[in-house]
């Protein structure tokens, strides 16, 4: 495999996984899945059933980058310097319109509640391509900045975290 990579094999390195270590974070809670989770504010009320719509405020930081903001509401977005509104995000639960760690953290959310999500690189988007799901970054800057973490064949680390406030339609 190493030769047809066009990278020399060195056995003291078969079956690492440098620059994609997964960290355990202290304070969170992880699932089943892998998702580490905090909630920062309870919302009160129900939380949504597959089927509904769900309307989302979300913030994404890349956490092996730098902690690099690849999107958010009012604050400057990387290169782009700009802190203007962005459109809330709605998607139907159980469409897989969005990441798979999207779908998990917001269908146990009450509304208007705030929760922190850790998302590993295989609950993120899929083949590295943020235009395949759901969020997208808005501003040409942010998708450079994610599109670089994303289809990095290095070390960076391709952990995200999203920050996800939840309104029900």
């Amino acid at each position: 495999m190493a030769a047809s990579s066009g990278f020399t094999d060195m056995s003291a390195l078969r079956g690492k996984d440098y620059g994609k270590t997964k960290i355990r974070y202290p304070g969170y809670t992880e699932t089943e899945s892998g998702l580490q989770n905090k909630d920062l504010r309870v919302g009160d009320g129900s939380t949504p059933r597959m089927g509904d719509t769900v309307v989302v405020d979300w913030d994404g930081y890349t956490i092996g980058y730098y902690g690099r903001i690849f999107e958010a509401r009012n604050k400057s977005k990387g290169g782009s310097f700009v802190g203007d509104d962005k459109n809330l995000f709605k998607f139907r639960l159980g469409s897989q319109e969005v990441i798979p760690a999207f779908e998990e953290a917001v269908s146990g959310m009450a509304l208007c509640g705030v929760r922190r999500i850790i998302v590993p690189p295989e609950l993120g988007y899929p083949d590295n391509d943020y235009n395949k799901s759901a969020p997208k970054p808005t501003t040409f800057s942010d998708q450079r900045a994610l599109d670089f973490v994303l289809r990095n064949q290095g070390l960076i680390n391709k952990t995200l975290l999203f920050d996800t406030l939840v309104f029900f339609r």
